[in-house]
């Protein structure tokens, strides 16, 4: 059985890594300073639409290429 949720720092994990769980179901977090403190950028794909929640924004993205551009501008 898939955990349902897997906490990672940045470089824990490639972006294809990432991308694998997010296909398998899993939720993604990803603990990461922004802002001038630590916060969580969380990532999911319900299957049509992938997700990338900062504390400032939630991207929404339709393919998997325009995801894969998200998480490399985040730096993940």
């Amino acid at each position: 059985m898939t955990e349902a949720t897997l906490r990672i720092q940045p470089g824990d994990a490639s972006i294809e890594e990432i991308l694998e769980r997010l296909h398998a179901g899993q939720r993604v977090i990803v603990e990461r300073e922004l802002l001038g403190g630590v916060h969580d950028v969380a990532l999911r794909f319900d299957g049509e639409t992938y997700y990338c929640d900062t504390p400032t924004t939630l991207h929404r993205h339709e393919t998997v290429e325009e995801m894969r551009s998200c998480l490399e501008g985040q730096r993940l």
